[in-house]
């Protein structure tokens, strides 16, 4: 418990900045961002899953993938 402590105070700490590149989009312009984001990522990471930033690019693709279901609508095949 006490480690749980330590490191969500860490998170606190580093939040701020943070902040600016990870978060949930509620709107069009933050989902565009985040996929700047992701773009930028995928140019530094690359297919190297041991870099320090191969888990953020994770999570902010499943953010992205998130927001695509509930409101980009499927396209159908004709």
């Amino acid at each position: 418990m006490a480690t749980m402590v330590t490191e969500v105070q860490t998170a606190k700490n580093v939040w701020p900045m943070l902040e600016p590149v990870l978060f949930v989009p509620h709107e069009e312009r933050e989902y565009q961002q985040l996929v700047t984001i992701l773009d930028t990522l995928i140019d530094t990471v690359g297919e190297d899953e041991e870099h320090p930033l191969a888990s953020l690019m994770e999570v902010i693709g499943a953010l992205i993938e998130k927001y695509e279901d509930e409101h980009v609508p499927e396209l159908t095949e004709i």
